[in-house]
């Protein structure tokens, strides 16, 4: 929360600052001292029991554990460490990430992830537009360029680290896939929690939400995930339309355009995480929806949601919620 820098007048600053001092002394309070924010020399209390280990971002000093970064302290089991803030993403197996092509390379394509390198796709790890499971040829390979080419968005999981340090990913899902239609947000990494559900459908919307582990969010028109054989044959069936009508039918025309309703939507959703990511709270769906209906509460426009009163209405908000939530403790 430390950096925001907005245009507020005497009123707003006074308001904002009592709100994140608020917030400050509230996470400071959290018990056994659980994800309290702590900077460079910082002491970090523990209970010197028998076993105590001492991991990243700690250091031992006149009997006293240090922090050794800015970060968040976090314990697992015996197991104390600083978890770094504004750092750069470091993938696990599993992530769901959102990355842009900037390379098609030969058998693969490279991702830029907000890693410290590019991450690899390679073509025998993502499911053929046929749907067939076979091996690639040579064809396939002639045609990479038919399913991702440079500048497309898209979205796939970690599958893992090779020898050489290279990152690779798979996309053997319907829903990793290209996407478009909608907003690509780059986010600090560390205000995306790791969660079993990263896909998101608001239905309210119709717009679908993609929480990137590695801080890439997308906002887009919600795609209807189809069985690939079923794709394959109304394909083939649109084309044979086609070419008996000579004339591309009302029906397509409506599936390559969004509606203004839906892309008024996902701006309102887009400027949601904006205004998470720069107060510095994580970003989760149920806060993206609440910032939006509290926008449409106060009656505001679109672009209205980046102006300085929304950003303090939303700390205050916060700081008003987190202290219901310590005192029913």
């Amino acid at each position: 929360m430390r950096g925001v820098q907005l245009s507020l007048n005497k009123t707003q600053k006074l308001r904002l600052e009592t709100a994140l001092e608020k917030l400050e002394s509230l996470s400071s309070t959290t018990s056994n001292n659980s994800n309290a924010s702590v900077t460079v020399a910082d002491t970090i209390p523990i209970n010197y029991e028998d076993g105590v280990l001492k991991g990243h971002g700690t250091s031992e000093m006149d009997g006293r554990v240090v922090a050794t970064i800015c970060g968040v302290v976090e314990r697992v089991n015996k197991l104390v460490y600083v978890r770094a803030l504004r750092a750069r993403y470091k993938p696990e197996i599993g992530d769901i990430i959102v990355g842009r092509v900037i390379e098609v390379a030969p058998k693969r394509w490279r991702l830029e992830i907000n890693f410290s390198q590019d991450a690899v796709l390679m073509l025998s790890s993502m499911n053929l537009p046929d749907g067939i499971q076979r091996r690639r040829t040579a064809v396939d390979e002639l045609n990479m360029r038919s399913i991702f080419e440079e500048n497309d968005i898209v979205c796939a999981e970690v599958r893992g680290f090779q020898h050489d340090g290279s990152l690779y990913l798979q996309a053997r899902s319907q829903k990793y896939r290209k996407l478009d239609r909608g907003q690509l947000l780059r986010i600090s990494p560390y205000l995306v929690k790791r969660r079993k559900q990263h896909f998101h459908h608001l239905d309210q919307y119709g717009v679908d939400l993609i929480l990137g582990c590695n801080g890439f969010i997308w906002v887009g028109e919600h795609v209807e995930a189809k069985d690939d054989m079923v794709v394959d044959q109304m394909i083939k069936s649109e084309q044979e339309n086609a070419s008996l009508s000579g004339s591309v039918s009302s029906c397509e025309q409506e599936q390559s355009h969004t509606s203004v309703e839906i892309r008024q939507h996902i701006c309102r959703l887009a400027n949601a995480v904006r205004v998470l990511s720069t107060l510095g709270f994580m970003v989760t769906v149920e806060l993206i929806i609440e910032l939006v209906d509290l926008s449409i509460s106060h009656n505001l426009n679109i672009h209205e949601m980046l102006g300085a009163e929304f950003y303090v209405i939303v700390a205050e908000k916060e700081a008003e919620r987190r202290s219901l939530a310590t005192k029913k403790r």
